[in-house]
């Protein structure tokens, strides 16, 4: 903001020149002065009663724009699709998405941070943009730049093994891994991926000196897997129809609990590994800044929305689970993520060094 010094000498709509506020100057009565200042103090109020009138229009009274980091026809993409369509009658305006992929899903940050905290532009949020800010230096920080509204959905996370691998449970992988240091090769989707923490996190515990081979996406890594150039792999459900067609074996997921598609599979919960739930869930936030009331009034609506039959059917089709938190608990769940995350990514050296 750019201030004028008091003795600063300025002109009025008429062109007079005007003494500093005060004072009447040469040839200015008290009386003309007194006019004038009137008229400024007008003018002053004309925008400020225009911002008062815009702040009592009811919200919303246009379409608000939901900014997703990823491409048009993905699976997260046409899942969303689904919740704003099933969200638009109950909040009385439309949703119209703006796909902004690239970065790992990152994109959504910068422009979350830069848009008016007016309820009006809203962002779908994966956990990795809060990873992404602890391994880079970044100019945004999810935790205070975004205003959290509900977290929706995650995906099935699994341990894989070629299909003609002895290992038919997580613990005869171990055991092998403990009788051959350092000869255990893991694919991952890559460097600080989800898939990378959840198997680190497992093999850190039994102290297993391992070989990560990070992939850039799910189809080449579950090539190696299926062909065992890799002796194990971990990934999100891309991996769905190499289990099903029985070319590569699904040791356990990381789900809070079994999958209806593999309800024979167990749980790392289940195996002992309580803390070991790993869904790369995400959720929709807002600028951070935006009134508490347009927050839980989208809270509300996206709640109805996405247990609808719809929606749930939606998910169900891409191997996704509704994974519901409300406005707190998304919240808290943020932070604790955020927090854990940075303690593993300390021990790996993958977090970032001050700038």
């Amino acid at each position: 903001m750019r201030h004028t010094r008091l003795n600063t000498v300025f002109k009025n709509d008429t062109g007079q020149t005007l003494a500093p506020c005060g004072t009447a100057g040469p040839g200015l009565t008290r009386r003309h002065w007194l006019a004038g200042a009137g008229g400024w103090a007008l003018a002053g109020a004309q925008p400020l009663a225009a911002g008062l009138a815009r702040a009592q229009v009811p919200w919303p009274a246009r379409p608000i724009q939901l900014i997703v980091p990823w491409p048009a026809g993905g699976a997260t993409d046409l899942t969303l699709r689904v919740l704003v369509e099933e969200a638009e009658p109950l909040l009385g305006q439309p949703f119209y998405i703006v796909n902004r992929p690239g970065a790992a899903g990152t994109q959504v940050a910068h422009l979350l941070k830069a848009a008016e905290p007016d309820g009006y532009t809203l962002g779908q949020v994966p956990i990795t943009v809060y990873r992404h800010a602890l391994m880079h230096n970044v100019p945004w920080n999810p935790v205070t730049d975004f205003s959290p509204i509900a977290q929706v959905s995650g995906t099935t996370f699994g341990i894989l093994v070629p299909a003609g691998s002895p290992w038919k449970s997580l613990a005869d992988l171990i055991a092998w891994a403990h009788r051959h240091p350092g000869e255990l090769i893991v694919g991952s989707t890559g460097i600080g991926t989800t898939a990378h923490l959840a198997m680190e996190e497992i093999l850190l515990q039994h102290q297993v000196r391992y070989v990560h081979v990070p992939y850039k996406g799910t189809a080449d890594q579950m090539i190696a897997v299926a062909g065992a150039q890799l002796m194990a792999g971990v990934n999100s459900t891309g991996f769905a129809p190499w289990v099903d067609q029985g070319k590569i074996r699904l040791l356990a997921i990381f789900s809070a609990r079994r999958s209806a598609r593999w309800p024979e599979v167990p749980t790392l919960r289940e195996l002992g590994y309580e803390h070991s739930v790993y869904t790369s869930p995400w959720g929709l936030a807002a600028p951070a800044g935006t009134p508490e009331a347009v927050v839980q009034r989208l809270h509300e609506v996206f709640q109805r929305a996405m247990f609808s039959e719809r929606h749930q059917q939606a998910l169900a089709r891409y191997d996704q689970v509704l994974d519901y938190l409300n406005t707190r608990d998304y919240r808290q769940a943020v932070l604790d993520t955020v927090e854990r995350e940075r303690r593993l990514l300390r021990r790996m050296n993958l977090l970032a060094r001050p700038a």
